[in-house]
């Protein structure tokens, strides 16, 4: 043996102090002069330098890694807690488990997850018999991936191939693989730079795609690729030259049309092609104009199409499939409601099924062709619930697929006979660990915002829940693009639950939950309604003895994770707690830049800064900037180094600027997960670890360690 070198070992342990001394302080970025210019005022942002759009610098990951170690050193005083969580969530997921068959062709097609693994199986097997097929097993397309995704797969109407799109690092930029199910094999044939969508012409061998930007990652061009072809002569079908629009492909549902889908905030268009003519023509169902959006599917020879055309709250429509092109030429199927939103639908041959929003809850409404005012809905004995439709792919049936939810039932798959009215469960998703729907109780209140609207709040709580103003309480919203937050059942939940929380759903404007309306009064110079009725649920939570005014904690995501930095702001006080995952923070400077990534698509949602008005209102709230020298609730702040939604450098320098500016002692922790994006890490119980870390921060809080 050597002998021992000790002037290396006494370096190594030195070393090893010093670590453990600075991972228990919070890193202080440096400052840096930098002009952010804008045609309304330029502003000062020491911070940024944390912007690198390479993800390479050593400066910047350095400081990414020492936020990380500062995190994983405070939570390791509760780690026992962390791990307990991590166990108890995880034992409520049904490892090995199968989503409900659903027949298309000659197939029944599923997935399936099996017992310690972390990503599904796709398979299908013959309707005559026969054994079954693994199509695609994403755990082994996985191994040796930090990361892995398929984000959406078409089987080619021949039954003979899958094509599907794969990201491996979280940016949500996609690559095409065409996989021959006779052999297994996938061929040669793969592009990069996709979106996810894709579409499937009758030939079985053309393939229509998007190809994004590659720095701003807008979808710019629909590509049309032949099998056995070099991809890099796939031919451009269309481009797309307002920057304000998404773009997507996919077929219609009975498979006769390639559709491209485009899609403002406030416009959309769809442009159409015969499948069984890949290369010709697309026409468009209706050119696009602002202000009007629409989509449409096609049954029984003709178009039918969901629109806000002089209908705020949707209608529906329908044209001849030979006399689209003008919007003139549509007529009246569905009539407009003031009070009822029309969320989507699904048309079968003898059938119409409208998926519609009443009162805030989702409801499934059936309606014979030939007796379109004799209507009947899907029953529910809940006051709060969901429903919705599943993958209904055959046209020709009088069986419809549909979801059932609350905030005490699990996910549930059932069938409706829409001619007898007969319904069949199908599949409840099964929760282990000692799960009884009957020991928690839900209910749905209204709290009065401070201008006077009535907000719907859904609250779950254990059955033996003592309104009484003691509990703690764990309130989650959205709050933006229209996007509804419904009372759906959350397992994970039922951690904090079970420990005597409250579980709230502000159901804030800037949704869609109470109509068009609750959307157009949450978004541009009404943004701040958004912040205040979460406030506003907040006070009357508490004034209404549902929580105790010193346990109250908020969780928001992305736009949510706005709404988390506007309300540390405007009201810390009344927060033990604030967790903010992949937040929108710096909303000024990232909307001044039409570079990053989505900024030109959501102008209409924030505002353009380039215009005065929106500049001085969208400066008032935007986190980073309004941050004061005042106390700040104890913080969880995530973010994903490959997020393509919301830059990782908006929440490190938010964290950076409050860090100088905050003058409370309550944790402050910031963790950047290195292999992934928007959506956290890819394994289904690697994201269950992440909940639980979430969870245990806001226990130790309380000083809960069981």
């Amino acid at each position: 043996m050597k002998p021992v070198s000790y002037s290396l070992l006494f370096a190594a342990l030195f070393s090893s102090q010093l670590w453990a001394a600075s991972a228990a302080v919070p890193p202080v970025a440096i400052q840096q002069p930098y002009t952010v210019k804008s045609p309304n005022g330029d502003r000062q942002d020491p911070y940024y330098w944390l912007r690198d759009d390479s993800r390479t610098s050593p400066t910047v990951l350095d400081y990414l890694h020492r936020e990380n170690d500062y995190a994983n050193h405070y939570a390791s005083a509760y780690q026992p807690l962390t791990d307990k969580l991590t166990s108890e969530i995880i034992g409520r997921i049904k490892q090995d488990d199968s989503s409900v068959p659903y027949t298309k062709g000659d197939y029944s097609y599923y997935s399936r997850y099996e017992t310690g693994k972390e990503y599904p199986t796709y398979l299908r097997k013959a309707l005559n018999g026969g054994t079954e097929q693994v199509m695609l097993d994403v755990n082994e397309l996985a191994k040796g991936k930090s990361y892995y995704a398929v984000a959406n797969w078409q089987v080619s109407p021949d039954q003979n191939f899958i094509a599907y799109m794969e990201d491996d690092s979280g940016r949500r930029q996609y690559r095409l693989k065409v996989r021959d199910l006779r052999t297994g094999q996938d061929l040669p044939d793969v592009l990069t730079g996709l979106s996810s969508s894709l579409a499937w012409a009758k030939d079985s061998k053309t393939l229509y795609l998007v190809k994004n930007d590659p720095v701003t990652l807008l979808s710019t061009q629909v590509l049309q690729h032949t099998l056995g072809q070099n991809p890099a002569d796939a031919s451009l079908v269309y481009e797309e030259t307002d920057n304000s629009f998404y773009m997507g492909v996919g077929n219609s549902n009975d498979d006769n049309y390639v559709i491209i889908y485009s899609s403002s905030t406030v416009s959309s268009e769809m442009q159409v092609m015969d499948a069984s003519k890949p290369g010709s023509k697309f026409t468009s169902l209706a050119p696009r104009e602002r202000d009007v959006k629409y989509s449409a599917d096609h049954v029984n020879g003709r178009w039918l199409i969901q629109t806000d055309w002089q209908a705020p709250n949707y209608r529906i429509m329908t044209v001849a499939a030979d006399k689209i092109g003008d919007r003139n030429n549509w007529q009246p199927l569905v009539a407009h409601s003031n009070s009822v939103f029309i969320q989507g639908f699904t048309a079968f041959k003898d059938y119409l099924a409208i998926n519609e929003r009443s009162e805030g809850l989702r409801r499934i409404k059936i309606m014979p062709w030939n007796a379109l005012d004799k209507a009947t809905y899907v029953a529910s004995d809940e006051a709060a619930y969901v429903t919705g439709f599943e993958v209904n792919p055959e046209q020709n049936t009088n069986l419809l697929r549909y979801t059932y939810t609350s905030l005490t039932t699990p996910a549930s798959v059932y069938q409706l006979n829409m001619s007898t009215g007969e319904k069949q469960l199908l599949k409840q998703t099964e929760v282990p660990g000692g799960f009884d729907k009957n020991n928690y109780a839900t209910d749905r209140v209204w709290a009065t915002a401070r201008d006077g609207v009535k907000v719907p709040v859904s609250l779950l709580y254990k059955k033996d829940f003592k309104r009484d103003g003691t509990a703690p309480l764990y309130q989650y919203a959205y709050g933006s693009y229209g996007s509804s937050m419904d009372p759906s059942f959350r397992s994970t939940v039922l951690s904090l639950v079970d420990r005597g929380f409250v579980y709230a759903i502000a159901h804030i404007r800037g949704g869609q939950e109470m109509g068009r309306h609750w959307y157009e009064d949450g978004k541009l110079l009404n943004k701040i309604n958004t912040f205040t009725d979460y406030i506003d649920v907040t006070d009357y939570l508490v004034a209404n003895n549902y929580a105790a005014k010193d346990k109250v904690f908020g969780m928001g995501g992305s736009a949510g994770g706005l709404l988390m930095g506007a309300v540390a702001n405007m009201a810390p006080q009344k927060y033990r707690g604030l967790v903010a995952h992949v937040p929108f923070v710096d909303v000024v400077t990232t909307m001044l830049d039409e570079s990053i990534p989505l900024t030109t698509n959501e102008f209409d949602e924030w505002g353009n800064p380039k215009q005065k008005a929106y500049y001085d209102y969208m400066l008032s709230y935007s986190p980073y900037d309004q941050i004061s020298k005042q106390a700040y609730p104890a913080m969880l702040v995530t973010t994903g180094l490959h997020d393509s939604q919301v830059q990782y450098f908006e929440p490190a320098k938010w964290v950076a600027k409050l860090r100088t500016q905050k003058t409370d002692a309550n944790p402050l922790l910031f963790k950047t997960t290195m292999e992934a994006g928007h959506g956290g890490k890819s394994g289904r119980f690697a994201r269950q670890a992440q909940i639980a870390e979430e969870y245990a921060f806001i226990l130790n809080l309380l000083g809960i360690n069981q």
